[in-house]
């Protein structure tokens, strides 16, 4: 038997580093790099570094060798082998001037299938649903692009296609779950299948070219000509599972690379959001769509028993409820307002919407339609109002969605403060992180009302000057030891009224004494306060922790170390941000009491 040589067997045979890959595919880097992109191939993290690079102590980058015998039997390396072969010989026919050649080749161009890649890795559809959170983000941020160095004008316009063609599949399910704001953009979560999808639609902002290239938008591209393939049959599915025709129909067709349009990125928006705000051709329209929702909410109610079943059909109940929320509402967009996700939403929940026809493309009814509930203005004020309607804050979509019912308009009429926006994505059984008290006043309502009743009569009482026995002691024990005085005095006068009607006998008083020992060791006393030591505590506090590290086993301490930092931080980030509200609450308080007094010395005036 053959004996083995160092480093061919463990983790010096297991990993290959860059180079060697390089030479055994016959690639150049870019087109490795392309190669490992569309496989999903990344390097990996050996456990001993210096076994896996076969002694050597430099940093280097390393791949599984099964990955790499993997990608030798792929046909699209052929196909980028056949890229470099096509540009050679189009380099020649430049310099020689063969264009009769050239455009002969061109007709040839070597095409890159990756079909057979998507399928192999999402061998079902649940598998594609579940890793479409950066495809949806990455597509929703090149629709946005226009034609740049490394991202053609097609590619961006083959995003914006599909990624309309999902949103309309969202629409039509009605599959959204989750909204919320942010600086990056607009979250939206969705319910596909049972698999919960988020992702960000940036907000648009016209594209200014940059100096530095920080980005590197060819590694990007590269990433979007695969999830292009992988969202068209996921939208394919998508549409046959609803009764859609696939394709769908628009109006107009976008995707064409047309003078007109091109010039002008305002039109392609415009375009967009009007795609949005039409009804899809149904395959077959007299089926049914919310059979299967009514029979399993039936089948959860025939199984009532346990506690899990119990909260799936509450769950269900809310969902039903929720894909109605804004049925038989009309909403009217103004054209400051960003149209394209309140659009997405209001049509989701079964509302309608619609804009000036004379601005923008796409409205369905006018500003002067009575039947129009609500209109989202984001403006101080409005010259010309309808009494019929309210006047309210694009914040006010987002919040009723997230909170699962219509809100009171009250709090987002125009030029009101608005309430504080939560984000829904935070969990909300988490400890030892920093909670608003918006967010626990949402919980339970009492406490909104308490913190309210608490701010004005801070605000109506004045300050009082105390005795120096009264300092310390606070009110209801105070109130209990005044009870208590008063009772001893009555039970004294009392008896002392009875010792001098009765005879001075020597039983009699020493009875007497008995009873009032006993009723003084029977009386209640006050508790006085006690005040814990913090230096003591933390002492404590130190010595547990010491003895936990001491009960740790050396391979585990690392972990610990790790574990209590990341607790430390915590606490850390928990106390500045109470300390940071404290502070608001306080400047808050402060511009109150100004108003207050600037408001009574007009009042005085007038």
């Amino acid at each position: 038997m053959r004996r083995l040589k160092k480093y061919e067997s463990g983790e010096g045979s297991q990993y290959i580093s860059r180079r060697q890959a390089l030479r055994k595919l016959q690639l150049s880097l870019n087109d490795f790099r392309r190669l490992c992109i569309l496989k999903g191939i990344y390097p990996r993290e050996p456990k001993h570094r210096r076994r896996a690079q076969r002694g050597s102590s430099d940093i280097k980058i390393l791949y599984h060798s099964k990955d790499i015998k993997f990608l030798l039997h792929e046909p699209i390396v052929w196909t980028l082998r056949d890229y470099k072969i096509f540009n050679r010989r189009t380099n020649r026919d430049r310099a020689v001037r063969d264009f009769r050649n050239l455009k002969r080749r061109l007709d040839a161009f070597p095409d890159l299938k990756l079909d057979h890649i998507v399928k192999e890795r999402y061998p079902t559809f649940i598998d594609a649903i579940k890793d479409l959170d950066d495809c949806l983000t990455l597509l929703f941020l090149f629709s946005t692009f226009p034609s740049l160095k490394f991202v053609p004008r097609e590619q961006s316009a083959m995003c914006r296609r599909l990624t309309i063609e999902f949103l309309h599949a969202m629409i039509a399910s009605k599959s959204l779950r989750k909204v919320f704001i942010s600086i990056k953009g607009y979250y939206f979560q969705a319910d596909i299948k049972g698999q919960k999808v988020t992702w960000i639609v940036p907000h648009y902002y016209p594209f200014q070219p940059q100096s530095k290239s920080d980005v590197d938008f060819k590694v990007m591209s590269i990433f979007v000509e695969f999830y292009t393939i992988m969202l068209g049959f996921v939208n394919f599915r998508l549409y046959h599972s609803l009764n859609l025709t696939y394709p769908p129909q628009f109006p107009k067709q976008i995707g064409q690379d047309d003078n007109a349009d091109l010039s002008n990125e305002h039109e392609f928006v415009s375009e967009r959001i009007a795609a949005l705000n039409i009804d899809l051709l149904k395959t077959d329209p007299t089926a049914q769509d919310e059979e299967e929702e009514e029979l399993d909410i039936d089948l959860l109610a025939s199984d009532a028993d346990s506690e899990k079943i119990k909260k799936l059909k509450q769950e269900a109940v809310e969902v039903k409820k929720l894909k109605t929320l804004f049925k038989g509402l009309k909403f009217f967009i103004n054209r400051e307002v960003p149209r394209e996700p309140l659009v997405l939403i209001i049509r989701s929940f079964g509302g309608k919407v619609s804009w000036d026809k004379g601005l923008f493309a796409g409205a369905t009814f006018d500003e002067t339609d009575e039947t129009i509930t609500h209109q989202i203005v984001d403006r101080p004020q409005v010259s010309k109002q309808y009494m019929s309607r309210d006047y309210i804050q694009p914040q006010y979509v987002f919040d009723c969605v997230n909170q699962m019912t219509l809100l009171p308009v009250n709090k987002y009429f125009i030029g009101a403060v608005l309430p504080a926006h939560l984000s829904p994505f935070v969990d909300p059984n988490r400890e030892e992180i920093y909670i608003p008290p918006e967010e626990k006043a949402l919980r339970d309502p009492s406490l909104i009302e308490t913190h309210e009743q608490s701010d004005d009569t801070d605000d109506e009482k004045e300050p009082q000057p105390k005795s120096d026995d009264e300092e310390d002691i606070p009110e209801p024990e105070r109130d209990a030891q005044l009870e208590e005085a008063f009772k001893l005095e009555r039970q004294d006068d009392s008896d002392e009224s009875d010792d001098e009607d009765e005879d001075d006998d020597e039983e009699t008083r020493e009875k007497k004494k008995k009873r009032r020992e006993e009723k003084k060791k029977m009386a209640v006393t006050a508790g006085k306060l006690h005040k814990e030591n913090t230096r003591a505590l933390k002492k404590v506090e130190t010595e547990e922790h010491r003895l936990k590290a001491r009960m740790v086993k050396p391979r585990h301490r690392n972990l610990f170390r790790k574990l209590i930092k990341e607790k430390q931080e915590k606490q850390k980030e928990h106390w500045l941000l109470d300390k940071k509200r404290k502070r608001f609450n306080a400047a808050e308080k402060e511009t109150k009491k100004k108003r207050k007094i600037e408001e009574r010395q007009k009042n005085l005036k007038s």
